[in-house]
């Protein structure tokens, strides 16, 4: 079974140094929590993460969760860890102090979270689909159901599931089935059948709540048609108890190639009470506010998954020996350690310098995500929004993409052992596979990027993009000469590649379809460059406080700008060489 520890001191690096936006910290709510608080929070949650999360991954790997006349069961180990993680308060960390919710901020949850993936995503998963309904519940339904409903999710008595797929669409909602017909009290009866399903149906809570888009018998065909409804797997009296049974069953659990131990649902809806959150036939961007959000999550699923992979590669290289090194000194020809050699040692400084740029881009993030939701002034909430819209499809994109890259990598090191299930290796390439597909294919996250976030109604927020880090380039600090004369020839490949598409854009949507992919690449590096050198500014400036720290962050960050970064160019070559060769090709 894989090691994990947490990486506490470099989280706690990020949150006392790098909470450099002025906007973030002019949030009043937050002013209050300091980075002791912090530094406590992050501690236990290593501690719970390492001791009682962990075994659980290998568990559920090797018992998933199975149907039994009607029940779905979760592997050994989750209800008895589950039961300690509420009572703990770890599903209410980020949650509203009004609904009994800690009230952290998403620059500390999201540390949380990318423990909890790397601990164990299949356990995950039970939680974390409870907190993106909460936050869609918190921002469109009335009162008296927030009031009603939130309280126990927050507390993790009951938890949440989102249902969008159905058999007849994926990704293209607008071709759904399932029916709400209104009742004479204002309820709803829906009827029809979800797929996919995380976390549709356990034994964990004592109530699910789904969140569910349908369309009202009364409504047009299409995306503009689809309402959202909260409809609980027990219905709820008026006290708040748990009454009878809703309308809603399991069909089937999903089998999987990994996270075994999250129970992926078919959920059949025969006439069950639901209840409409928001207008009717906006439910499509009421979802949104959930997914928007989970997606940022999923990315930081690839993180997490990425960062066990990579400390367990790195302790594997530390122990074993295969073949002699150009150092190789030894007169029996005794073989070296595999961390001697440049190949390995390139293969772990890639992780380690991406996983690292990962977790202070999403640190930025974050901030930026707090100012979207929090702050007083409508325009800076504006401009951090289109930020974070901006962001959002490259976080879920690219950290699920290079946690493929990073797990693959990590059973190369450790050759054939890596294949097999013993040291579980191979379980975090098999968990981390669903997180390019889930959430919307990262193919269709390009897409989104491309034709909807690059430019919005608000203006061309890629150019502001890019304008704000050439704004914060310091150009005058010689320890950084270097590392700004190169993010800044890639900067300028991304404004061309930008100005490219957004031609290609207006004269020829399939060259930018099939660049789509790429340029999500592009900026999703530059970005990162961008946060490595707000690190390396750090890094420098307090380098006597801190030595080894701050000198293994430089030659970290020295290995991402020579070997990672020049990455950009690939792309952006292949990308603009256009798409006609591609549609034009006859497929036999």
């Amino acid at each position: 079974m894989p090691t994990y520890n947490a990486p506490v001191e470099d989280m706690l690096f990020l949150y006392e140094k790098l909470r450099d936006n002025k906007n973030y910290n002019e949030i009043d709510k937050y002013k209050e929590v300091t980075t002791d608080l912090v530094k406590n929070i992050l501690e236990e949650a290593a501690k719970i993460n390492q001791n009682l999360i962990l075994p659980l991954a290998k568990a559920g790997d090797e018992n998933p969760t199975v149907l039994e006349n009607g029940v779905v069961r979760t592997p050994p180990g989750y209800k008895e860890a589950y039961k300690k993680f509420i009572e703990d308060g770890w599903t209410s960390l980020s949650c509203d102090p009004k609904y009994g919710g800690q009230g952290m901020p998403k620059t500390v949850s999201a540390f949380f979270d990318e423990m909890l993936s790397s601990a164990s995503l299949a356990f995950k998963l039970y939680s974390e689909l409870t907190l993106g309904a909460y936050n869609c519940i918190n921002h469109h339904a009335t009162d008296e159901i927030k009031n009603k409903y939130l309280p126990k999710m927050v507390e993790g008595k009951w938890s949440g599931t989102m249902c969008l797929t159905e058999p007849v669409c994926g990704t293209d909602l607008g071709l759904l089935k399932t029916k709400a017909v209104e009742q004479s009290d204002g309820t709803y009866k829906i009827t029809g059948q979800k797929i996919f399903i995380t976390s549709g149906d356990h034994d964990l809570t004592e109530n699910i709540i789904h969140l569910v888009i349908a369309r009202a018998s009364d409504s047009p065909k299409g995306t503009k048609g689809i309402s959202l409804f909260l409809v609980p797997k027990f219905i709820v009296k008026e006290d708040g108890s748990i009454g009878t049974r809703n309308g809603i069953s399991t069909g089937s659990i999903e089998t999987k190639m990994g996270i075994k131990g999250s129970a992926t649902c078919v959920l059949n809806f025969d006439e069950a009470t639901g209840y409409m959150i928001g207008p009717k036939n906006k439910g499509l961007s009421q979802m949104f506010t959930m997914m928007n959000l989970e997606r940022i999550v999923v990315g930081i699923q690839g993180l997490g998954i990425s960062e066990i992979a990579y400390q367990n590669s790195l302790i594997y290289a530390k122990e074993r020996k295969q073949g002699k090194s150009t150092k190789n000194q030894s007169p029996n020809g005794n073989a070296d350690l595999i961390i001697e050699h440049a190949d390995i040692r390139k293969t772990l400084l890639n992780m380690k310098s991406i996983i690292e740029g990962e977790r202070a881009l999403c640190f930025w993030l974050s901030q930026q995500t707090e100012v979207s939701l929090n702050h007083s002034d409508q325009k800076i909430k504006q401009d951090a929004t289109d930020m974070v819209s901006l962001m959002t499809p490259v976080v879920k994109s690219l950290f699920s993409d290079l946690g493929m890259e990073i797990t693959s990598d990590a059973m190369q090191i450790y050759g054939g052992y890596g294949y097999t299930k013993d040291q579980g290796i191979e379980q975090l390439y098999r968990d981390n596979r669903i997180t390019p597909i889930y959430e919307g294919t990262n193919s269709v996250q390009a897409i989104d990027l491309v034709f909807r976030k690059l430019v919005n109604q608000n203006g061309d927020i890629i150019d502001k993009y890019i304008s704000m880090i050439k704004g914060d380039l310091n150009k005058n600090n010689k320890d950084l000469s270097s590392f700004v004369t190169k993010l800044e020839v890639y900067i300028d490949k991304l404004s061309k590649f930008s100005n490219w598409m957004k031609d290609k854009i207006k004269t020829s949507k399939d060259d930018a379809n099939a660049a789509s992919n790429d340029y999500l690449r592009v900026l999703g590096y530059v970005a990162i460059g961008y946060s490595w050198l707000k690190v390396l500014e750090v890094s420098y400036k307090d380098y006597s406080n801190n030595k080894d720290f701050y000198e293994d962050k430089i030659q970290t960050a020295n290995f991402y700008f020579n070997r990672v970064l020049p990455r950009v160019e690939s792309h952006y070559l292949s990308a603009t060489t256009g798409s006609k060769y591609i549609m034009d090709f006859k497929f036999n």
